[in-house]
């Protein structure tokens, strides 16, 4: 009987400590939101709208901007996008990320929810003033990035190929006629998105429009 006792309390012991050595990360209260800059932009650009979340309940950890190189490839951008997903989703314990981006960052998301695997992690992407269809402002500019965005190139006629808004996703654009740096202005129009015209909105005035602001925390919410 003795023996068969301590087997017994052994057992309920493994038992019990079983979860504590395989307990995942607390899921997040919302959905992390990752903020993907534009061309020769920085993460400092979303200031403005991350206070707008924390004001709205969101906390430090479930808000990530994101730096990376702009000149480079929209292809190894996304890349790179893919392992910062990975990053939170694994920090946070969320089972998705919401994704807002402002002018080129809409390029290389949506090539990593179309190609990469991004469209099962993505619950919410967003794009404000994004070239989506090529801008004649990539003209003048000859990084690699800026190949990628003019109308017509490669990457753009890949990207836009058959299905623009793959997935489960809920996809979301805001543009203006008055944006200037995004012509024609309705590039940023995604088939199957919800896509919004706003008033007159300049290019960088995205990041900082108290109604842009309120309509994306609405949407991803």
């Amino acid at each position: 009987m003795r023996g068969k006792r301590l087997f017994v309390t052994a057992a309920l012991t493994a038992a019990t400590a079983l979860p504590l050595t395989a307990a995942p990360a607390t899921a997040a209260a919302h959905d992390p939101v990752i903020f993907v800059h534009g061309w020769n932009g920085s993460a400092s650009n979303w200031n403005d709208m991350i206070g707008d979340f924390k004001a709205d309940g969101y906390t430090d950890d479930e808000l990530t901007a994101w730096n990376y190189n702009t000149a480079q490839s929209n292809k190894t951008t996304a890349e790179e996008l893919s392992a910062v997903v990975d990053d939170v989703l694994a920090k946070t314990g969320a089972a998705k990320v919401d994704i807002v981006t402002h002018s080129m960052g809409g390029l290389n998301s949506r090539w990593y929810l179309k190609f990469l695997g991004g469209a099962d992690k993505v619950d919410d992407w967003v794009s404000l003033a994004g070239p989506n269809h090529g801008t004649t402002s990539a003209d003048a500019c000859f990084d690699a990035s800026c190949t990628d965005m003019r109308a017509g190139s490669e990457f753009l006629t890949t990207l836009n190929d058959g299905d623009e808004s793959p997935g489960a996703t809920n996809y979301g654009t805001w543009w203006s006629t008055c944006d200037g740096t995004i012509n024609p202005a309705d590039s940023t129009i995604v088939s199957g998105a919800r896509n919004t015209q706003t008033g007159c909105i300049s290019h960088l005035g995205f990041l900082t429009d108290d109604g842009v602001s309120q309509d994306v925390r609405t949407f991803v919410s």
